[in-house]
C-alpha cells in the first residue's frame, strides 16, 4: 500500500513538473501574450506534429503571422529551441502585433527528406485553413528559420510557387502563400558541406545518402534549386565565424536571388558563431522587425 501511495505521489509530482515546464519560453514574451500550446496540426497523435501559438495581447482585426522553424541539424531540438537565445527578438515581434507559430517536425532519423518539409508545409496549411479561428490575415504569412530550420524556411519560401506535389502531404491544402522569409544561417546548397561525402553527416542522414554520391537528391533538397523571379523577399542573417554553416552558403543564396531580381538583404554578424545571443542584439533585431513590418504591412 505504501509503495502504491509513493508511486501515485511521484506520478502527481511528475505531472505538476511537466505542466510547469510545458513551455519554457512564454516568460520572455510581453505580459498578456496569449499562448496556445501543443496544437496538433496534422489530425494525428504524432508528437512532432504539434505547434505553439504566441498571440499579441488585445490584437484587433486580422493579424500577420511568422512561422518559426527550429534548427538542430534536422535531427534534434524542438519548437522551443532558438527562441531562448533570441528572446528579445521574439518579444519584439509580438509587441509589434505579429503572431508567432513555432512548429515541430519529424527528424531525419525517422523519415528522410522531404518528410520534414512536408510537415512544415502541413503546419502552415493548418494555420491558413484555421486563420479565422486564430485571427490571422492569410495574405500576411512569413517564415523564419534557424540553421536546419533556416534551410526548411528557405525551401518553403522558394518552392511554394512551384507547388511541387511531393513537398506536401496527401490531401494538404496548397492555397497559402509566403510574403517574406527570414533566414538565420540556413544551408542553401547541400553539396557545399564538408561532410558531403560522409554518410554519417547530418546532411547525408537528411537525404538518406551522401550528397556527393547522390547529387540528384542533394539538388532536390537544396533551396537554390527553386530560386526564381516570383519568390518572396529575403532577409538573410549569417555569422561571420560560423563553424557549421559556411558563410558562403548565405552568400550563394543572396547571389542567386540577386541574379533573378528578388529583393534580399544579407547581414553578416561580425565575429558571430553558428548561433547564440550575438544574433539578438539591437541592430540585428531592428533589421528583423523593420523587414517584417515592411513585408507584412
Amino acid at each position: 500500500m505504501k509503495k502504491a501511495c509513493l508511486l501515485f505521489s511521484l506520478m502527481i509530482l511528475a505531472a505538476i513538473s511537466s505542466f510547469c515546464q510545458s513551455n519554457p519560453n512564454i516568460q520572455f514574451f510581453p505580459e498578456g501574450t496569449i499562448l496556445k500550446g501543443n496544437i496538433p496540426y496534422n489530425n494525428d497523435n504524432h508528437q512532432k506534429h504539434l505547434l505553439d501559438l504566441y498571440l499579441p495581447k488585445d490584437a484587433k482585426g486580422k493579424i500577420p503571422l511568422v512561422v518559426l522553424i527550429h534548427g538542430g541539424a534536422w535531427l534534434s531540438n524542438d519548437k522551443y529551441a532558438d527562441m531562448g537565445y533570441m528572446a528579445k527578438t521574439m518579444a519584439e515581434i509580438v509587441s509589434n502585433g505579429i503572431a508567432i507559430a513555432s512548429i515541430d517536425y519529424r527528424f531525419s532519423t525517422e523519415a528522410i527528406f522531404p518528410a520534414n518539409l512536408q510537415d512544415c508545409n502541413r503546419a502552415i496549411s493548418y494555420l491558413f485553413d484555421n486563420a479565422d479561428k486564430y485571427g490571422f490575415d492569410t495574405k500576411r504569412f512569413a517564415v523564419m528559420g534557424f540553421s536546419a530550420g533556416g534551410h526548411l524556411a528557405n525551401m518553403v519560401g522558394l518552392s511554394k510557387n512551384n507547388n511541387i506535389p511531393n513537398f506536401f502531404m496527401k490531401g494538404s491544402s496548397t492555397a497559402f502563400s509566403i510574403k517574406a522569409v527570414v533566414d538565420f544561417y540556413g544551408p542553401a546548397e547541400l553539396v557545399l558541406f564538408p561532410g558531403a561525402e560522409d554518410v554519417k553527416s547530418p546532411e547525408s542522414i537528411l537525404l538518406g545518402a551522401a550528397p556527393l554520391a547522390r547529387p540528384d537528391l542533394a539538388k532536390i533538397a537544396s533551396p537554390i534549386t527553386y530560386v526564381d523571379k516570383n519568390d518572396p523577399p529575403f532577409l538573410i542573417i549569417q555569422g561571420e565565424k560560423d563553424e557549421s554553416v559556411d558563410p558562403k552558403q548565405s552568400k550563394l543564396l543572396s547571389a542567386w536571388l540577386n541574379a533573378v531580381g528578388v529583393k534580399n538583404e544579407m547581414i553578416i554578424v561580425k565575429g558571430a558563431p553558428h548561433y547564440g545571443t550575438m544574433f539578438d542584439v539591437e541592430d540585428v533585431r531592428n533589421k528583423v522587425i523593420s523587414f517584417l513590418k515592411l513585408q507584412l504591412k
